[in-house]
């Protein structure tokens, strides 16, 4: 046990780490994770020199003055050179350490950092295209942060506002605000509208300005995102004194004005309406003729307040311009968002001519910009919030919590059997059942609470707030809301849920923690029968290590050939004699001893381990029945077939393979299926067991009569036997309810020409039972346990007549 200890702690560190003989360089050990970064196996890589691996000249220096004592503990950046001649970046730490009897080893450990170094010039290369772009555009671009710091700005910037040269190689941020705000004609205005701008994060404005050289300037604010959250505002400034001039100068431009796609109006000097485009008219319903005359207050909406009004009125006497967005009004009554530009037109004498308004709807633009947001943190099919959101929602309450020194709960949610819902009755139909189910998770929480939907059939709520009773009391309410009969296309049928509960801070003090740790309570539901609640408990972990340890032990003995196939057989009920058997998988391991089927098969079909699993039991049985047949013990045997096994694409072919060499024909071989493979896609399965059936192989119904399907399969598909499912024979005789079930089958298996089967057989009073009932086939303890393959060969392998049960 001491020899294998540092191989033990190496293998439970994430990075990859050798251990070095501090005497020669040489590996001994190396845990997983170097594997993976090497390329190459623990056997390959134990005993080579460390050199092996080095890829820079500098990197052998190091090693020299390893190998010189010169260097005990180091922490560096260099290049490694993979198995397969790859090089990848590498950030190394090297230790000597004392191990037992004051042996000394040097531990590398080593992380792989190629990725972040190829991300870093990217965002490096990223960084200087933006640069490029902000120096290529027209427009004088400013970016600040959240507290109004300079982050950046362009040349053009710089040319548009005249700073000098002494501002632009010396950072003083306090001197460029200053030279902004003395060089407009508004100072107090200006302030005002910086000081709106600083105090709402999210504002987006539109502004003209008015510079003291007679230039006017119209400023563009923009919030800047990242990750959903404001981080800073960009101020895009063009100069449209040319601009303003040559609407002066034309005025009532009429092949504009009349094809113009914004709505153009003009008014007198008065703000009272002359004329309006045919724009104008198709966006607001307002006929030319029937405005003349009116105000423009008029046609504003009485969302717009009369301050705005006289804003309007200030501004356009001021600079000559303004620009906003405010709500008008359309002929019916019915506000609408648009983008309102007010220009003054002056007379010569410098009086008020005219004024031109430029009028754009941004209903559609209001609408997709409400639709991208909630494309951004909602789920698309149930509304409910996505991930991103929830991240967002678990910082808030983890927060408050903290500010306040209480608690909240998180229930992580998981429907039961929701994957049969979908196979069975298609994706569609289980969307429309996931719909049903946001509801009324909508209707069992609060307001300050979430609800979200993390993928699939996969809910997390935060309750806020809460203590460990208040948690349970709404995961309660939630168990009864969901239990309540569901109806779609007029299908009615029950749904129940498992839910796992962690508390904060108990049981983790940050997002992932507490997902996992109620994830985990949520399997431990799972684990015990599904539809309840339960909350996280430490050693629950434990648990989910128990089953990454027991898939590992698996396939570490499918490896080794340490699984065994046994076969228990099956007799006719009214004579006992033998008719097959079933092949069933057993596996003693060294070390966890005897694991029941029942514990690993869960565990193989979760991990995808049931794959080899299955193709180790049917070529074990296929040898075994070319053996048999051979020496006359010509009986069929049944092999269980996983889905995910039956629906492999070259499942068939093999089947046909294993056959053909082990020179068996196919009716020496039954395939036992579930009710859900054959349902899972109609067409699919019809095709491969209509091939299986051409082959002679036979095909049966495992655990008949738990599944959710359809009974019109047994008259599609080629099926030769039903298996009545062990949990209806255990309640016989005795319970009304199982013994109904049982004759029902048998008689439906009759009246289809099926044969049937009944597992679990174990007393003689459950076999009289079914006698009566007209079942002609069984097995069990009754008549015999799964037996080795040599225990069956000697009590079966006689005279045909005398094969029946001891």
């Amino acid at each position: 046990m001491t020899a294998k200890l540092p191989q033990m702690l190496i293998e439970s560190v994430i990075e990859a780490v050798w251990l070095v003989d501090a005497v020669d360089l040489r590996i001994l050990a190396v845990n997983r994770a170097a594997e993976d970064m090497i390329g190459l196996s623990r056997a390959e890589l134990v005993g080579r020199p460390v050199v092996d691996f080095a890829s820079t000249s500098q990197d052998l220096f190091f090693w020299e003055d390893v190998a010189a004592g010169r260097s005990r503990a180091i922490r560096s950046e260099t290049l490694l050179k993979r198995g397969n001649g790859d090089i990848r970046q590498i950030e190394r730490r090297v230790s000597l350490v004392q191990i037992e009897q004051g042996a000394a080893v040097y531990m590398v450990a080593m992380v792989d950092r190629s990725e972040q170094r190829s991300a870093e010039q990217q965002l490096e290369n990223i960084i200087a295209e933006l640069r490029a772009t902000l120096e290529s555009t027209a427009d004088g671009i400013l970016v600040v942060d959240m507290d109004g710091g300079i982050r950046g700005f362009n040349q053009r910037f710089a040319e548009l506002w005249d700073l000098p040269d002494s501002m632009l190689s010396e950072r003083n941020d306090a001197a460029i605000f200053g030279w902004l705000t003395e060089h407009v004609r508004d100072v107090e205005g200006y302030r005002d509208r910086m000081g709106q701008i600083s105090r709402a994060p999210l504002l987006e404005a539109d502004d003209v300005l008015v510079l003291r050289s007679g230039k006017v300037l119209e400023r563009v604010t923009l919030p800047q995102f990242a990750r959903g959250r404001p981080i800073g505002r960009v101020f895009s400034f063009r100069d449209i004194t040319q601009r303003l001039a040559d609407e002066a100068r034309l005025k009532l431009a009429a092949r504009v004005f009349e094809s113009s796609l914004d709505a153009i109006f003009v008014t007198d000097a008065h703000f009272r309406m002359v004329a309006a485009n045919p724009t104008f008219e198709r966006q607001t319903g307002w006929q030319s003729a029937e405005i003349e005359g009116r105000p423009v207050a008029s046609l504003l909406s009485n969302v717009a307040s009369r301050s705005e009004a006289r804003a309007i009125r200030k501004a356009l006497l001021h600079d000559g311009y303004w620009q906003g967005e405010l709500w008008a009004r359309r002929n019916n009554g019915s506000p609408y968002p648009c983008l309102l530009s007010l220009v003054r037109v002056a007379d010569d004498a410098g009086g008020t001519l005219h004024m031109i308004g430029f009028a754009k709807d941004l209903s559609e633009a209001m609408a997709a910009r409400q639709r991208i947001e909630e494309l951004a943190f909602t789920d698309p099919l149930t509304g409910l919030p996505n991930r991103v959101l929830l991240r967002e929602r678990f910082e808030m309450a983890i927060n408050y919590a903290k500010r306040e020194r209480g608690s909240f709960a998180v229930l992580f949610l998981d429907l039961d059997r929701f994957k049969q819902i979908n196979d069975s009755l298609g994706h569609g139909f289980g969307d429309r059942v996931l719909v049903s189910v946001s509801e009324r998770l909508h209707e069992c929480v609060r307001q300050v609470d979430t609800a979200a939907r993390v993928g699939g059939d996969e809910f997390i709520l935060i309750l806020a707030g809460v203590d460990a009773a208040g948690a349970e009391i709404a995961a309660r309410r939630i168990l009864h809301a969901i239990s309540q009969p569901v109806v779609v296309d007029g299908m009615s049928f029950t749904l129940t849920v498992s839910i796992g509960i962690a508390m904060f801070p108990e049981d983790g003090t940050d997002a992932d923690e507490l997902t996992k740790n109620a994830d985990s309570a949520m399997y431990a539901v799972k684990e015990r029968g599904r539809a309840d609640l339960r909350f996280y408990q430490r050693q629950m972990n434990i648990g989910l290590l128990s089953r990454m340890k027991l898939d590992h032990a698996l396939r570490h003995a499918l490896v080794e050939g340490a699984l065994e196939v046994h076969y228990q057989p099956k007799f006719r009920i009214e004579d006992r004699s033998l008719i097959g058997a079933e092949a069933l998988v057993r596996w003693n391991d060294p070390e966890l001893g005897a694991v029941s089927p029942g514990r690993f098969i869960p565990v193989a079909e979760e991990s995808g381990a049931i794959i080899p699993l299955g193709r180790f039991v049917l070529e074990t049985t296929l040898a075994q029945l070319s053996e048999w047949w051979r020496a006359g013990l010509c009986v069929a045997v049944a092999v269980n077939v996983s889905a995910l096994q039956f629906h492999q694409s070259d499942f068939v072919e093999s089947v046909a393979e294993g056959l053909r060499r082990h020179g068996l024909p196919g009716e020496a071989l039954e395939l036992e299926l579930t009710e859900s493979i054959l349902i899972a896609d109609v067409e699919d399965a019809m095709r491969r067991l209509t091939a299986l059936s051409a082959l002679g192989v036979r095909l049966a119904i495992d655990d008949f009569g738990t599944g959710y399907s359809s009974l019109s399969y047994l008259k599609r598909f080629p099926i030769e036997r039903i298996k009545i499912d062990r949990s209806f024979i255990a309640d016989l005789p005795g319970s009304a309810e199982s013994e109904a079930i049982v004759v029902a089958i048998i008689q439906m298996g009759r009246a289809l020409r099926l044969s049937v089967t009944a597992e679990g057989v174990e007393t003689e009073a459950q076999r009289e039972l079914l006698h009566a009932a007209g079942c002609h086939e069984m097995q069990g303890w009754l008549m015999a346990p799964a037996l080795t393959a040599e225990v069956f060969s000697k009590r079966f392998g006689g005279d045909p007549g005398q094969r029946k049960a001891g």
